[in-house]
C-alpha cells in the first residue's frame, strides 16, 4: 500500500472516531439534559417555596432546585427560555410535592396557584358605633379591645390613607376621634392582621367609597357650606334615622331645611348616642340629657358622627333632595317608611295617620 493511500486511511479512521466521539458526547449531553428535565424522586412531604416579586427566571429555577423540586436549575432555566415561558410566572408561596412534573410546576407558576393564607372575615353593619364594633370583634376573638383602642389613639397616623382625617376638629366630647370614619362593610384580612391593620383597612375602604362618588362631590361640600367632618356627621344622622334608601335624600333635606331656619334637629338617635344605649322608647327625662349630642337641647349638628354611615347615607348628605319638608314620622305599617310634612299641623295629622296604620 502506498504512503498516500495509507495517509488517507488514517485520516478516514480519525474522522470516523471523531464522529463517534461527537455522537457519543452529544448523546451523553442529551441524556444529561433529559435526566435533568425528569422529576426529582417523589416524596409525600409537601414543600413550600416562595417566589418573590422581581425574581429573574434564573433565580426562580435556583429557588426551585434548592427546595428539591427540580434536579437542575440551569437545565430548567434553558428549557424555559427555549419554550419562551417564565416571564409570566407569578410571585407568591407555592406548595408542591417533590416528584411533580416540570409541566405541572410551570402550570402552577403561570396560573398563580399559590397557597391560600389563613384569613379572617367580619362584617360591620351600617349604623354601628366604634364601641359596637369593638364588642363584636372582641367576642369573635379577632381583636384585643385595649389594643384596638390604642390603634385609634392617634388618627394622624392614618392621614396618608385618608386625607380628611387631618380636618377632624379637636373636641373633648368625642368618644373616639374616628367615630363614623370606620366604613361599614364585610372584610377579609390576613389572619396575621393586627388591630392597626384592621383600622387602616376600614379607613382605606371609606377612601375607596369616596372615590366612587360623583366627580364634583368635594365642590358639593362648598355649595352646602359644610366641612367634610360635618358632612360625615349629617350622614351618620341619616344612617340612624332611615331604613329605606330612597328616603335618605329626603331626610337629608329635612336636616338641611331645619339648619337653614335655624330649627333644632330633634333627632332621637343623637339622644340615644348621648345616653350610650339604644332605647326603643325615649322619655322626656332622656330628652333633657346634658350633652352636645342631644339635638333636642343644642342648635345645629353634634360635634361629630354618631355612627358609621354607609355609602347611601354619605351620598344623601352630599346630594339632598330639594323639598320644603321640616318634619317626618315613621309609619306604623311595618314598611319602615316615613310620612313627611312641611308644617307642624300637617305633621300632627301624619302622626295621627301613622297611629291608625
Amino acid at each position: 500500500m502506498s504512503a498516500k493511500k495509507s495517509g488517507k486511511k488514517k485520516i478516514g479512521i480519525t474522522m470516523l472516531i471523531a464522529f463517534f466521539l461527537i455522537v457519543g458526547l452529544a448523546g451523553s449531553a442529551l441524556l444529561y439534559v433529559a435526566q435533568g428535565l425528569q422529576p426529582v424522586e417523589a416524596k409525600d412531604e409537601i414543600v413550600e417555596v416562595e417566589i418573590l416579586p422581581g425574581m429573574s427566571v434564573a433565580q426562580m429555577t435556583t429557588t426551585l432546585e434548592e427546595a428539591g423540586l427540580v434536579k437542575n436549575a440551569t437545565i430548567f432555566n434553558y428549557y424555559l427560555k427555549y419554550k419562551g415561558i417564565g416571564s409570566q410566572f407569578q410571585a407568591g408561596t407555592y406548595a408542591m410535592k417533590p416528584g411533580i412534573t416540570l409541566d405541572n410546576i410551570i402550570y402552577k407558576l403561570n396560573s398563580g396557584d399559590v397557597v391560600q393564607e389563613d384569613m379572617i372575615e367580619f362584617t360591620i353593619p351600617e349604623g354601628w358605633t366604634i364601641d359596637q364594633m369593638m364588642t363584636a370583634l372582641g367576642e369573635d376573638g379577632l381583636i384585643d379591645t385595649a389594643a384596638f383602642v390604642e390603634a385609634l389613639q392617634d388618627p394622624t397616623a392614618y392621614i396618608s390613607t385618608l386625607k380628611w382625617i387631618e380636618n377632624i376638629p379637636q373636641s373633648e366630647y368625642y368618644s373616639y376621634d374616628l367615630e363614623g370614619y370606620l366604613f361599614p362593610e364585610t372584610y377579609a384580612l390576613l389572619a396575621t392582621s393586627n388591630e392597626q391593620d384592621i383600622v387602616l383597612r376600614m379607613l382605606e375602604e371609606l377612601n375607596n367609597k369616596l372615590n366612587t362618588l360623583p366627580a364634583d362631590w368635594e365642590q358639593q361640600l362648598d355649595k352646602l357650606g359644610i366641612t367634610f367632618h360635618e358632612m360625615m356627621t349629617i350622614a351618620s344622622l341619616i344612617e340612624r334615622e332611615v331604613i329605606v334608601d330612597a328616603e335618605r335624600p329626603i331626610v337629608a333635606s329635612v336636616i338641611y331645611n331645619r339648619l337653614a331656619i335655624p330649627m333644632r334637629l330633634q333627632i332621637d338617635a343623637t339622644v340615644q348616642y348621648a345616653l350610650g344605649e339604644q332605647k326603643e322608647r325615649l322619655f322626656e327625662v332622656d330628652l333633657q340629657i346634658d350633652s352636645p349630642y342631644n339635638t333636642y337641647a343644642i342648635d345645629g349638628i353634634p360635634p361629630g358622627p354618631i355612627a358609621a354611615p354607609g355609602y347611601a347615607s354619605i351620598e344623601a348628605a352630599l346630594y339632598p333632595d330639594e323639598t320644603n319638608y321640616l318634619f317626618y314620622v315613621t309609619k306604623k305599617d311595618g314598611t319602615q317608611e316615613h310620612l313627611f310634612a312641611e308644617t307642624y299641623n300637617d305633621h300632627l295629622n301624619n302622626i295621627a295617620i301613622s297611629k291608625q296604620q
